[in-house]
């Protein structure tokens, strides 16, 4: 199949890029050219601007099957398709599990309300704009469209660094601080399950909606902690730290990824992932994510994280939690 990847050479889109290309499909590339530009010198890359509009360089071409990565705002569908018209079959959109939203104790999975009043990205806009972008796709393409709405996703390559914070920080072995209860539930889904199950739909010609999310077990945090040290050889005691600047109405704790700040929360990582495995979606397991991200990681040198508090204040807080236990009566 003839397939255009809009983006490609990032994380979620160059993961994509490499499942299609060993299925033998004969892949394109759309963006900028700013991010990756060494990637996949053999694959022709088309370069525009979506925030500017600028996509003359996919006049007159055709696909059987397009994948957007990097479609956030709904103009950015809109114009694609304007584009491209009819030289296109299917329209697989990357969109996200945070149409959920993160309303406390939130009832059933009904999607966010769209965001059409403004194109500015936040914590409180990213949600309910990929709610819009699903709606343009839906209206533009029918059922030629097809909506996939990753969780949290980890694997090599991945610059938001919120899972490999827990493998590199694991790696170390020993006592783990974790602000958060150890029992809440966390997801994330392996980035090549993620597109293992979009090349799948593309080649399957499947409508639908998908949420991507794992492992395939569930598992808590502490669970998740233990499995990313036996990756590395070690063992981990995960330590409950005080729990500090937790903002109310928001679901996750500062300082520490993926960790819930509140049991009403805890549905956000209570996704099902049946559809999207009896699609294809395989099951990698988590402790072979965190030994090939430990891997990816150790082979970058290390470079500070954009995620966790550093060994410092990992050693404070775990010095405060010693002191709050000391003082417990009993004790």
């Amino acid at each position: 199949m003839k397939l255009l990847i809009l983006g490609g050479t990032s994380f979620v889109g160059r993961a994509i890029v490499e499942a299609a290309r060993r299925d033998g499909h004969d892949v394109t590339i759309f963006n900028r050219g700013l991010s990756g530009p060494e990637l996949f010198p053999e694959v022709p890359r088309l370069v525009g601007d979506r925030d500017s509009g600028a996509y003359e360089a996919l006049a007159g071409l055709s696909w059987d099957a397009v994948v957007d990565v990097s479609a956030y705002v709904p103009r950015h569908v809109q114009e694609v398709a304007d584009v491209l018209g009819d030289n296109t079959g299917r329209y697989l959109l990357i969109s996200t599990g945070s149409v959920y939203g993160w309303a406390a104790g939130r009832p059933g999975m009904e999607r966010l309300p769209p965001e059409y009043a403004t194109e500015e990205i936040t914590a409180a806009t990213y949600g309910p704009l990929k709610v819009a972008c699903e709606d343009a796709a839906s209206a533009r393409y029918g059922e030629r469209a097809t909506i996939v709405r990753p969780g949290v996703v980890a694997g090599p390559h991945d610059p938001t660094d919120r899972f490999t914070y827990w493998v590199r920080r694991a790696a170390r072995g020993g006592r783990v601080a974790l602000a958060g209860a150890p029992d809440a539930p966390v997801q994330v889904v392996d980035s090549r399950d993620l597109a293992r199950l979009v090349v799948t739909l593309i080649s399957d010609d499947r409508p639908g909606s998908f949420d991507a999310v794992g492992p395939a077990e569930p598992v808590t945090m502490a669970e998740m902690i233990q499995i990313c040290a036996r990756a590395a050889g070690r063992e981990a005691e995960v330590v409950t730290v005080p729990l500090e600047g937790a903002e109310p109405g928001l679901p996750f704790v500062p300082a520490f990824p993926l960790a819930l700040a509140h049991p009403d929360f805890y549905w956000l990582f209570r996704l099902s992932s049946a559809a999207a495995r009896a699609a294809g979606m395989p099951s990698t397991p988590l402790s072979t994510t965190a030994a090939d991200v430990l891997a990816w990681d150790q082979d970058r040198g290390e470079p500070p994280l954009h995620a966790g508090p550093t060994p410092e204040r990992e050693s404070e807080l775990l010095e405060a939690a010693d002191r709050a236990t000391a003082q417990k009566p009993g004790t």
